[in-house]
Parts: C-alpha cells; sequence; structure tokens
C-alpha cells in the first residue's frame, strides 16, 4: 500500500492524510484485516504509536496519532473538553442554506451505552443543481458543500445528524440516501463516502501552544465535487 502523507511529525505527534476506505484500528466487529496503526507503525519504522481519535473507514482526512502514553492522554483530554476544534467537509443531499446546530442526542448500538449528548456546528459553503433525475420524481437533483464543526465525538455523529436533518452525506452507505448512493456509484463510478476532516486545532503537549494541522482533498474527493458542480468552493491551497 502507498505510504500515508504525513502532515505532521515531531518527537511527539505525528499526524497523517489518511485515505479513505481503511480502519484506523481493529474493533470486535471488523473482519478487516489491515488498518491504518499497524500500517503506519511499519511506515515509521516499528516507532510504537497510540491513537487520540477516530475518523470512519469511509471517511479521509486529518488524523493524529501520540508516540507516547502521556501525550495520548493530554490530547484526549483536549477532545474529553471538547476544546479541540475539528472541521469536516461534506457533500450532502439538497440545499443547506444557513448556518446551524444539530442538537441530537445518539445512541452507541455497538458499544451498547444509551443516547448520549452530541453537538454538530455546521455552516454552508456552497449549494449546485445538476441535470440528473436521481430521485426520478425531479429531473435535477440538489447538493451543498458544507462544514461541519462537532462539539461532540459519537460514533458516526456527522453522518447521523446530516441525516436526522434530511440532508444525508452522499456515499453513506449505513445512513445515507440508498437512491443518491446508487447513482453516483452505478452511474458515475465514484464509490466512497463524501466526508472529509478538513482541519484540526489543539493545544501541543510539549510546547502547550496551539497548532492547526490541515489535509488537502484527494483525488476521489475532488471528483465527486465535479459531478456535484461545487468543486469551484474550495480555496486553491485545499485542493
Amino acid at each position: 500500500m502507498t505510504p500515508f502523507p504525513i502532515l505532521y511529525e515531531d518527537e511527539m505527534l505525528v499526524a497523517i492524510n489518511k485515505p479513505s476506505g481503511i480502519l484506523v484500528h481493529r474493533t470486535g466487529i471488523s473482519e478487516d484485516r489491515v488498518f491504518v496503526l499497524q500500517l503506519l507503525r511499519d511506515q515509521l519504522g516499528g516507532t510504537h504509536i497510540y491513537t487520540t481519535h477516530r475518523i470512519d473507514r469511509g471517511a479521509s482526512g486529518v488524523l493524529v496519532f501520540a508516540k507516547s502514553q502521556e501525550s495520548a492522554r493530554f490530547l484526549g483530554e483536549q477532545f474529553m473538553d471538547k476544546t479541540m476544534d475539528k472541521r469536516y467537509w461534506i457533500l450532502v443531499r439538497g440545499w443547506v442554506k444557513e448556518p446551524g446546530t444539530i442538537d441530537y442526542a445518539l445512541a452507541d448500538k455497538e458499544s451498547g451505552r444509551g443516547h448520549l449528548d452530541a453537538v454538530t456546528n455546521y455552516s454552508p459553503l456552497g449549494m449546485s443543481e445538476i441535470d440528473a433525475p436521481i430521485g426520478l420524481r425531479y429531473k435535477t437533483a440538489r447538493f451543498s458543500l458544507v462544514e461541519a464543526r462537532p462539539e461532540t465525538g459519537r460514533r458516526h455523529q456527522i453522518r447521523k445528524h446530516f441525516a436526522h436533518i434530511n440532508h444525508p452525506v452522499i456515499g453513506d452507505i449505513r445512513h445515507g440516501d440508498v437512491k443518491q448512493n446508487k447513482y453516483f456509484r452505478d452511474i458515475f463510478g465514484m464509490k466512497r463516502m463524501m466526508l472529509h476532516a478538513a482541519s484540526i486545532r489543539f493545544q501541543h503537549p510539549g510546547t502547550s501552544e496551539h497548532i492547526t494541522i490541515s489535509a488537502p482533498i484527494g483525488d476521489d474527493f475532488r471528483f465527486g465535487l465535479q459531478l456535484a458542480a461545487l468543486d469551484h468552493i474550495l480555496p486553491q491551497n485545499n485542493l
């Protein structure tokens, strides 16, 4: 497999641009045999690394690992305290015209935990309409590129929240729109989920300074934006 692009590295941390389609680490409900954790460890020459957060298998973007338990704990506390600034770009069905907040508790059936508070802030980056009778009811299809800023980190939070407000993420097999996903896959040839972890800002465990790590989109995400006529929206340095 192609080595992961390194976005940031020092003696305490390493951050990569994770591609879509691979799990961060082994789970009890997955049959996958290849994971980011083991591949990155090999890429770094056997350096022991610790996960600090996760992004979904189908998502791409910034993923930060710690090189010690102390650094991992320091970053973990920031996640728990909601002091990290995480920004995601998502392509969703329909027009999202105004900024807003989704405050909707979520349950995690896999872990057996009950409903937990979950909050996602969002802002529309652009809207489009293309000549594609995806739902058969209309001759055109509408899409929005949205920046999501989750305050909490529940499992599949962004995907579930946008499905809850009837703007499901394109390519989301579990929580998305079946007709949209099938059209993008069968007609357009696009197979990935349109969710990208664009940036993360946090306090460095060694220097205590705040740093921001950003991840450019890949060709597969750019292709999805082109299909939806939204590839002109993002700043050039993020393409």
